[in-house]
């Protein structure tokens, strides 16, 4: 038996970093599903202040996350396109206020999850169409 051995990651989840790896995917027409990108350098994806690791660690996560069609088997993922709920969740988080009103909501957590910043975005939403 083959064991190989893995690189150590230690990186904490930046949804700044999430929200413009998503934004780049939505707006690249190459990733329309019919084509495979696996960047090479950040500014492949639109990134200018993270290193290729902190790219690599966070298209990783979008597609285990289900948000990205991708192959995470490399280095590097090769991604294709957002997937229903990538769009979904860009749904929510595209309009820069809605994502500053829910980044502030959060202020001075430890932590916050995916789902729970998602919530938070919906009901800045509804504060902004006046719905209950």
């Amino acid at each position: 038996m083959q064991v190989y051995e893995c690189r150590k990651v230690e990186m904490k989840r930046d949804m700044d970093l999430v929200r413009d790896l998503l934004l780049f995917i939505e707006n690249d027409p190459r990733l329309d599903g019919t084509l495979w990108l696996s960047p090479q350098k950040p500014q492949d994806v639109g990134v200018t202040n993270h290193s290729i690791e902190e790219v690599a660690y966070h298209l990783t996560m979008l597609v285990e996350a289900g948000f990205v069609k991708g192959n995470t088997g490399m280095e590097m993922p090769a991604i294709c396109k957002l997937t229903w709920n990538g769009h979904e969740f860009m749904d929510d988080i595209r309009d820069p206020d809605i994502w500053d009103k829910t980044k502030e909501r959060t202020k001075g957590l430890t932590s916050v999850g995916l789902a729970f910043i998602w919530e938070i975005a919906k009901a800045e939403i509804k504060t902004k169409l006046g719905l209950p």
